[in-house]
């Protein structure tokens, strides 16, 4: 099966546009019948090398805020003329899919794709600058971008990591633990204002203190959890503190919680200060008198996170859930640290409730 895998690859090298395998060489852009060439339509090699470079450093925002993801070109050595270059911006996946167009540029022709559309263009304050600049961040504009510059036959890239601040919590569904496959923890994240989290956003919150006992999904199709406190029902507690890796489960027929992703909001969450408690009919009521909607789960997590939210009453939640959340920990409002409360999915009673505005 080797054999005929490097065939194809070769194949798909070779008939790319009309292009020849690329040999390590390069070469000029290929020449018109009127000019320069030699006379059979190919271009003299010239030594030049197009170089393209990014940051190395990660590029920090949050949701919301505008970007800008840094790329440049040379030659080298250096041309004294300008050469015509096309550009193509491109979001990798983390889920083993066709990475996402996000920009093509030819001359000072622009065109942006998909979610991107209207909000990415390139960044051209210098002669041989070909950043992006996204607007408006969304929670899953967070990943790996691909800058890649084309002149000719040549075709250099360079990656630029963008990583929203934000937090990872676990999520389990109201019909219990070890429900969702793949497709339906992905949409459970979506539902509660946040996206399936990323490994290396667990991992960063394992770093902050994440600890949970229950496995859940991740984006690249892993399902994993964090321990930070080794204990027998938790890999063991001889084990020592870290990420338990289940490793890559089939998206369809196994089941687990999922962890999900949020950051800053565009918004506020407030404990909506009544004297009387709702059911839930009447608290998603409540709110809407108010001007506002019942909060959801990931709301919930970044007003604590992100606009320091400390409320010791319970209150109902969009998926119908009670929770509270706790940045200074004192007697009556739960475990001795910070985090959110959580009552689980009640059958019956009456609670307060959170609400959500938009700014």
């Amino acid at each position: 099966m080797v054999f005929p895998l490097v065939v194809m690859l070769l194949h798909l090298h070779s008939g790319f546009g009309g292009l020849p395998f690329y040999n390590g060489f390069y070469y000029d852009r290929v020449m018109n019948d009127k000019g320069d060439g030699n006379g059979n339509g190919e271009a003299p090699f010239n030594g030049v090398k197009l170089v393209v470079e990014t940051s190395p450093d990660t590029v920090f925002a949050h949701r919301g805020a505008n970007v800008t993801l840094p790329c440049h070109y040379h030659f080298a050595p250096q041309l004294d003329a300008p050469h015509k270059i096309r550009v193509k911006w491109s979001k990798l996946r983390q889920d083993s899919t066709k990475d996402r167009d996000v920009l093509a540029a030819a001359g000072p022709r622009q065109r942006s794709f998909g979610e991107f559309r209207g909000r990415a263009q390139l960044q051209q304050a210098s002669p041989h600058e070909v950043s992006l600049v996204l607007d408006d961040l969304r929670l899953q504009d967070a990943g790996k971008y691909r800058c890649e510059v084309i002149d000719g036959l040549e075709d250099e890239s360079g990656i630029v990591d963008l990583e929203l601040q934000g937090l990872v919590f676990p999520y389990q569904p109201r019909r219990g633990r070890y429900v969702l496959n793949f497709h339906e923890a992905k949409k459970t994240c979506e539902e509660q204002d946040a996206v399936m989290a990323s490994f290396d956003q667990l991992f960063k919150s394992w770093m902050e203190g994440l600890d949970w006992c229950n496995a859940g999904w991740l984006i690249d199709g892993t399902v994993q959890y964090p321990i930070t406190l080794p204990r027998e029902p938790c890999g063991g507690k001889d084990m020592a503190p870290g990420i338990r890796n289940y490793g890559e489960r089939h998206k369809n027929l196994h089941h687990f919680d999922v962890f999900c992703f949020s950051s800053a909001l565009k918004g506020t969450v407030y404990y909506l200060a009544r004297h009387e408690k709702f059911t839930l009919e009447k608290a998603k009521q409540a709110c809407q008198d108010d001007r506002a909607e019942i909060a959801k789960v990931g709301q919930l997590y970044s007003a604590w996170k992100f606009l320091g939210l400390d409320r010791c009453d319970a209150g109902w939640l969009a998926d119908g859930s009670v929770r509270y959340p706790i940045i200074s920990p004192r007697p009556n409002c739960g475990p001795p640290e910070p985090g959110i409360r959580s009552f689980g999915f009640p059958k019956v009673g009456k609670f307060g409730v959170y609400c959500y505005k938009m700014s």
